[in-house]
């Protein structure tokens, strides 16, 4: 009956004093309440009784951070929700100096990220992500950091915006659309009557390129079906005839 009691009792104490901590946790040792060193991974041994473990993760965890009501610096009211990566860099830190790292970082994202985009307008909250999720990186690494975890990128997500404001931007493309087709058209425009000056200039110069081109005229009309024909006589051509009965007169 001892040997029963003593196996019971060494069994007891081994399942108490033996952790194993997997490689990517590390264990928060409490010794009567103070801390006392940070152990893992492997196998650890404890003092029943009087020390105590708190497991930390080291892995890179991805927090999705809810949809915020934001009022950018324009006056409009969006949705906008991100996502955030850290990981613990100090398992003591993480442990002592916050309750929950997980909430408290879960908090102080949606709060900065509330501050972040209302500090912009809707424009730059649009168009220049990149920035903004770099502010938002900084500010929640500095912010963290005491609490030994390191925020390494923040992404904004998704940016929801009023059926008014949508339907306001959509107009606004259109017109932007309707400004560039009547700009290259005001420029194609604008190259046709160039070429058609250099043209003229050539034909001033040499004469008889407009006598080539009569007759290609007539060529292209001739080589169509038509009922009626028109043939336009230029005046080069009888010009001759006026000049020589002028002077007989």
């Amino acid at each position: 009956m001892f040997y029963i009691v003593a196996v019971v009792l060494i069994v007891m104490f081994l399942a108490a004093a033996i952790r194993i901590l997997k490689e990517y946790e590390r264990g928060v040792i409490f010794r009567l309440g103070r801390v006392i060193q940070t152990k893992g991974p492997g196998l650890i041994i404890l003092i029943p009784v009087i020390d105590k473990m708190v497991k930390v993760s080291l892995r890179l965890v991805a927090m999705d951070v809810p949809s915020q009501d934001v009022i950018t610096r324009d006056n409009v009211s969006v949705k906008v929700n991100a996502v955030i990566y850290f990981r613990v860099m100090n398992p003591t830190n993480a442990t002592v100096e916050v309750e929950n790292y997980l909430f408290a970082t879960s908090q102080l994202a949606q709060t900065t990220l509330r501050s972040v985009c209302g500090q912009v307008e809707l424009d730059e909250l649009l168009a220049e992500r990149d920035k903004i999720n770099t502010r938002l990186q900084e500010i929640l690494d500095m912010q963290t950091d005491p609490w030994g975890i390191k925020v390494s990128t923040v992404e904004v997500k998704h940016i929801d915006l009023p059926e008014e404001m949508q339907r306001s931007m959509a107009r606004q493309a259109e017109a932007e659309r309707d400004r560039r087709a009547k700009v290259i058209n005001a420029e194609g425009e604008y190259q046709a009557a160039t070429r058609l000056a250099d043209a003229a200039e050539i034909i001033r110069r040499h004469p008889e390129a407009l006598q080539l081109r009569y007759l290609q005229t007539l060529r292209e009309i001739s080589s169509e079906s038509n009922s009626t024909t028109l043939f336009p006589i230029p005046i080069d051509l009888i010009s001759p005839f006026i000049r020589k009965t002028s002077e007989s007169s």
